[in-house]
C-alpha cells in the first residue's frame, strides 16, 4: 500500500531552501492548503522577503509562517532549526529538502573546495535534515520526506562532475530510505526537475561551458511555481520516483531502453558545440583548444 503525504490544515511542514525557488514556491502552496510553514535557508533578507509572500498565501490566521537562518551542512544548526520548529508548531509531519547549491564547469578548472561545497549542501543538507525529523516521524508512525533532486541524478552530462555527483547521492539515498521507511509508515518521494527558472539557474549560467548550454538547451525550461504543484500533487498520490514534465519523461525511458543512445545524443551535442566554440575562437585570433 502506497503511503501517501497528507497535506491538511494544522500539519507542520519544513521547507529547505525556503527562501527562493522552488523551495518558496513549495512552501506558498502548503500555506494555501493551510499548513503550518517554516522556511530554512541561510541569507536572512531573502527569507524575509520570501516569508511576506508566502503570507499572502495563508489560509487561516492561526497557521504559523516563520523562518529560521539555518546552514543545512552544519549539523548543530540543523539539531536547533528542528528542534525550534518542533517546540513552536510541533513535530514535522512533512519535510521538503530543497536546498541545493550548483556550479558547473570543466572538471580541470573545478576548485576542489566546489566539489565539497556541493557535497556538503546538496547531499549531507539532506541526510542532516532527514535524521533530524525522523526521530519524531518514526515515533508517531508517519510522515512524509520530499527530496529535491535534479535531471542530473538520472543523467549526468558535460559540466556537471560535481553537481552530479552530489544528486546521484541524494537518488541513492533516497531509494535505500524508502526501502526502509515504508514498513514503519513515513513516505519518500524524490523528485527531478530539469532547468527550471530560478535565481539558481541564473547563478549557474553564468559558468557554464558552451557545450554544458548545448545539451542543456536540449529540454525545456520548467517554473518553479509548476513543479511545485507537480510535486505536491504526486506526494499525495504516494508517488516515489517523481519526473515533472515530458522531456523528462521521455529522457529517463530512453535512458532506461538505451543507455548508450543517450550517451550518444548527448555526445554528438558537445562535439557540434565544441567545433563552435572553436571556430569563433578562430575568427577572432584565438586558439585554445577543445578547453
Amino acid at each position: 500500500m502506497k503511503i501517501k503525504a497528507k497535506l491538511e490544515p494544522g500539519k507542520v511542514a519544513i521547507v529547505t531552501g525556503g527562501s527562493s525557488g522552488i523551495g518558496k514556491a513549495i512552501a506558498c502552496r502548503l500555506a494555501e492548503r493551510g499548513m503550518h510553514v517554516w522556511l530554512l535557508a541561510q541569507r536572512k533578507d531573502l527569507l524575509d522577503a520570501a516569508r511576506q509572500e508566502v503570507e499572502t498565501y495563508r489560509k487561516n490566521p492561526d497557521q504559523n509562517i516563520a523562518t529560521i537562518s539555518v546552514d543545512v551542512s552544519d549539523l548543530d544548526q540543523v539539531h536547533m532549526a528542528v528542534d525550534q520548529v518542533s517546540r513552536t508548531s510541533g513535530a514535522p509531519d512533512l519535510l521538503v529538502n530543497s536546498a541545493g547549491v550548483t556550479h558547473p564547469g570543466y572538471i580541470e578548472k573545478l576548485d576542489i573546495n566546489i566539489f565539497n561545497w556541493m557535497i556538503e549542501v546538496n547531499y549531507y543538507g539532506t541526510v542532516y535534515m532527514t535524521k533530524e525529523v525522523l526521530p519524531a516521524m518514526l515515533n508517531r508512525g508517519s510522515g512524509y520526506i520530499l527530496n529535491i533532486c535534479s535531471f542530473s541524478g538520472i543523467v549526468a552530462t558535460f559540466g556537471y562532475t560535481a553537481y552530479a555527483s552530489s544528486k546521484f547521492a541524494i537518488r541513492g539515498f533516497s531509494d535505500a530510505l524508502r526501502m526502509e521507511m515504508k514498513p514503519r509508515g513515513v513516505g519518500i518521494s524524490v523528485i527531478f526537475p530539469t532547468d527550471t527558472d530560478t535565481p539558481q539557474l541564473a547563478y549557474e549560467n553564468q559558468f557554464k561551458p558552451p557545450e554544458t548550454r548545448a545539451v542543456n538547451g536540449t529540454a525545456g525550461m520548467n517554473t518553479a511555481d509548476n513543479i511545485a504543484k507537480y510535486a505536491l500533487k504526486s506526494i499525495e498520490r504516494g508517488q516515489y520516483f517523481i519526473l515533472p514534465n515530458l522531456e523528462a519523461q521521455l529522457y529517463y525511458r530512453l535512458n532506461g531502453i538505451s543507455a548508450g543512445f543517450v550517451n550518444y545524443l548527448a555526445d554528438q551535442i558537445v562535439a557540434n558545440a565544441i567545433k563552435k566554440k572553436n571556430s569563433s575562437n578562430t575568427k577572432k585570433g584565438v586558439n585554445h583548444g577543445h578547453f
